[in-house]
């Protein structure tokens, strides 16, 4: 059988500049686990989507992404084309090193760069859904995109916006704390018309609508207790017309899980989402604030080879 050729997608800005510092020993444990390999650093958004789409022209088996959701999403985006994958039998390796990471809440990867890469090696693989976005981005344009986590839009993008034009200094959960209480204190609740397949066709009175294939956002957010990755379909939760004292009071909520108990949110699921408004909502996908209403999302089924802890394996932990 012909050697895995495996090819790094490195960001060395991710988790507030500290994988350039660490790339040097994650190389040295790659050596040791994996033998030979490319390897290919980021020089700034997007950079990822090329590199990634480069390596696979030229054969890469294994792609490694070493970043957060961000740099992730761009990987993810680098091994799509329009209308599915631009090379069938590839498969994706991820060392989370970024502010969010909130992915591996629901697909239990290590941090640890020797036990993400002892999964890597094991290549046990996991097909996993992905989304795809139409969207219109900063200069009108329709665009599309894919995702492998949660898509949202309302104080979702207004939250994203908000935490990429300020320091990350703190951390990543400090930072969409931050974030998201000033943002709440501004914003002001969107009238979206969203449809759902064929069975949920409304106008929506909201502060945040979020379309899941992942259970997690915003840095640690339980946005969606319910998702699956490869289950095939979104799993939508609208956070609905909430007084600013209730946003406040349910807030601890957001993040254990319950959210969606409450009354005045509702959750659907469906494989196909629509929405738009008259006002301007901004959207957040995978954590980056990429454009804004309306948008098209599609599940697009176990569209890619995730690498994976084999069952009983070890190397689940931190």
């Amino acid at each position: 059988m012909p050697e895995t050729r495996f090819a790094f997608i490195v960001n060395p800005n991710a988790a507030r500049g500290s994988v350039e510092k660490e790339w040097p020993r994650i190389q040295d444990l790659a050596k040791q686990r994996l033998g030979v390999f490319q390897s290919f650093l980021t020089t700034g958004p997007g950079h990822a989507v090329t590199l990634t789409r480069h390596a696979l022209e030229h054969g890469a088996d294994v792609m490694i992404c070493v970043g957060g959701d961000g740099t992730l999403n761009e990987v993810v985006n680098g091994f799509m084309g329009e209308n599915g994958p631009l090379r069938a039998g590839a498969a994706l390796g991820f060392i989370p090193r970024g502010t969010g990471c909130d992915f591996i809440k629901t697909v239990p990867l290590p941090t640890a760069p020797d036990r993400a890469l002892d999964i890597i090696k094991d290549a046990h693989a996991r097909h996993i859904d992905l989304g795809r976005i139409r969207y219109i981005d900063h200069q009108g344009k329709p665009s599309l995109r894919y995702f492998h986590n949660v898509t949202s839009f309302g104080l979702g993008g207004e939250v994203d916006d908000r935490v990429n034009r300020t320091t990350k200094a703190f951390g990543g959960f400090v930072s969409f704390i931050w974030a998201t209480l000033f943002s709440i204190l501004i914003y002001d609740k969107k009238r979206i018309r969203l449809k759902v397949d064929e069975g949920f066709d409304q106008e929506v009175v909201c502060w945040n609508v979020a379309v899941a294939n992942g259970q997690y956002h915003g840095g640690g957010m339980w946005v969606a207790p319910e998702a699956r990755v490869d289950d095939g379909m979104f799993h939508v939760t609208v956070i609905g017309n909430f007084t600013l004292p209730e946003v406040f009071w349910n807030l601890p909520k957001l993040y254990n899980g319950a959210l969606i108990l409450h009354e005045k949110v509702r959750t659907l699921t469906g494989k196909r989402i629509e929405a738009s408004s008259d006002q301007r909502v901004l959207l957040d996908v995978d954590g980056e604030q990429l454009g804004k209403l309306p948008v098209i999302l599609d599940v697009v089924p176990k569209a890619m080879q995730l690498l994976i802890p084999s069952r009983g394996s070890s190397s689940t932990s931190p």
